[in-house]
């Protein structure tokens, strides 16, 4: 045999020595996995929908499925390193401080990840809540660990990092059952204040989305420069707040035009010498 051939064949000894001692190990590691992702699925879904079946907050339902989540994918990934001999202490070790690096790098990420926590915890608002916050008003339709999604009335996704809503106000339209629509109406100085006043009473008290207790309010607010100004404040169901909004914008333009009561603008009078 040939010195080549030699060479040939100790290679193939060596790799049949390192296949019988590993192969095993290797095809266990990839098993254990498999069956460890597929099991780690079914105890998410599982454990997700006992909690949706108790009525949790959906909110606290998605956060917990993404935290037991990878939880449990960090055991099985684990688990399978060390069916293949891989020292997981060490692993453990070296995990630890990559994200110890990764973390310094990400610390706006983390930040976004620790406010994920507060809104968990203080419950300012939950999924479905019409909000204010971060300059965006709308629908909240996810809660994950980086952002909130928002979606405002005219169906547009914004994404909001959480940071960003937990270091602002946050105005929550949505956690309680009735709100004040509150508009101020201006007359001209030479129109009857009384039918005025009278007239956006009766358009109040017309709408039956107003609730009547508490009781609608008409009065005058101020004299300003160049209207009378009325404040009027009703209540409505929140869910009926937007279209009594406008409906009341509406219908006191069209009263008012009906009635012959003026509503003033911004004018200037120029005066020259003949």
């Amino acid at each position: 045999m040939d010195e080549t051939s030699k060479l040939v064949a100790e290679y193939q000894d060596i790799a049949i020595a390192y296949a019988s001692e590993y192969g095993l190990k290797l095809v266990l590691a990839i098993l254990i996995f498999i069956i460890g992702k597929w099991a780690t699925n079914k105890i998410t879904a599982f454990i997700k929908k006992m909690m949706l079946k108790a009525n949790v907050d959906k909110t606290l339902v998605e956060f917990s499925e993404s935290i037991i989540y990878f939880a449990l994918l960090m055991m099985v990934i684990i688990a399978a390193l060390n069916q293949l001999g891989v020292n997981t202490t060490s692993f453990v070790a070296v995990f630890g401080a990559a994200t110890l690096a990764i973390g310094l790098a990400l610390q706006g990420s983390f930040s976004n990840i620790g406010a994920a926590v507060l809104i968990i915890l203080f419950r300012p608002f939950k999924v479905g809540d019409v909000i204010e916050s971060a300059g965006v008003t709308g629908e909240v339709t996810d809660i994950n660990l980086f952002s909130t999604i928002i979606t405002p009335i005219d169906k547009r996704t914004v994404i909001v990092p959480n940071s960003s809503i937990i270091g602002g106000n946050i105005t929550n339209f949505s956690n309680r059952e009735q709100r004040r629509v509150d508009h101020v109406f201006g007359i001209g100085y030479d129109d009857d204040l009384k039918l005025a006043k009278e007239t956006l009473m009766q358009i109040v008290k017309a709408d039956s989305r107003i609730l009547q207790d508490p009781e609608p309010f008409v009065a005058v607010n101020e004299l300003a420069d160049s209207s009378v100004n009325f404040v009027v404040r009703a209540w409505t169901s929140t869910d009926d707040y937007w279209g009594v909004y406008f409906d009341m914008l509406e219908s006191v333009k069209l009263t008012f035009d009906e009635k012959g009561i003026s509503i003033p603008y911004p004018q200037m009078d120029v005066h020259t010498d003949k």
